[in-house]
């Protein structure tokens, strides 16, 4: 007969607490904001001014798109009026995911920013979305 080394319930209740906290930690760090993109930023570079995220006729009138590389989102609240944002949202860090109505939405606590200034329209969020530069050259919207 071998002697098996006890098990403690302090070594057991320490490794299940330890793992349930790396389950948190994992799922903390993936919000469902993330996987809400709906464009990709393409790494044409548009002669050295910056990256260039779309052209202006994919991003619809009271509408926008949501980057995820560069963590930005554009909108256009008017007709040839392209406005750029910081797609993450002041209130816990979730990436916002869609523009409707012009109306920016962050899906993880129902905060709503303006897509013409990303001011506040509805909390949690206090502050509004920061401004990112973005530019037009030709017809495509240029990051940087």
């Amino acid at each position: 007969m071998t002697d098996t080394p006890a098990i403690s319930r302090r070594g057991v209740l320490a490794t299940g607490c330890a793992l349930g906290g790396a389950a948190v930690l994992a799922a903390c760090g993936s919000s469902g904001g993330e996987a809400a993109s709906t464009t990709a930023a393409s790494s044409t570079d548009a002669g050295g001014a910056g990256t260039v995220l779309a052209t202006v006729g994919s991003i619809p009138v009271g509408g926008g798109a949501v980057f995820e590389g560069p963590k930005v989102v554009v909108t256009q609240p008017q007709e040839g009026t392209i406005k750029g944002f910081s797609a993450v949202c002041p209130h816990q860090g979730c990436l916002v995911s869609e523009v409707v109505d012009n109306e920016i939405l962050c899906p993880c606590h129902g905060s709503l920013f303006s897509a013409e200034d990303g001011a506040v329209i509805q909390g949690p969020a206090t502050k509004g979305l920061a401004a990112a530069s973005v530019s037009v050259a030709g017809d495509e919207i240029v990051l940087g």
